[in-house]
């Protein structure tokens, strides 16, 4: 392993960030950590955003939006919501 640390020095770093951020904010952190990775790797590299932003301008996305937003939802999707979920409603 690199640095000296092995699997068990691993396996205890990763308990204290557990025990410290919790298990909710783990996935957040993560995300934003490999968000961060990816652009210092684009900024050393020499990549900028703004092709991207013109590719992701060259194919919009279609997304699709009922005409009356109250026909959308209706009294039986409600009874169908409350039978998959029950009380864990929040």
């Amino acid at each position: 392993m690199p640095f000296g640390i092995g699997p068990l020095e691993l396996i205890i770093v990763l308990v204290i960030v557990l025990v410290i951020f919790g298990p909710k904010r783990l996935p957040g952190l993560g995300r934003s950590l490999g968000s961060g990775i990816r652009e210092f790797k684009d900024s050393i590299s020499g990549k900028d955003g703004e092709a991207e932003k013109g590719e992701a301008a060259e194919k919009p996305e279609r997304v699709e939006r009922p005409a009356d937003p109250s026909a959308a939802k209706g009294p039986e999707s409600d009874a169908a919501e409350e039978k998959v979920f029950g009380d864990r409603r929040s």
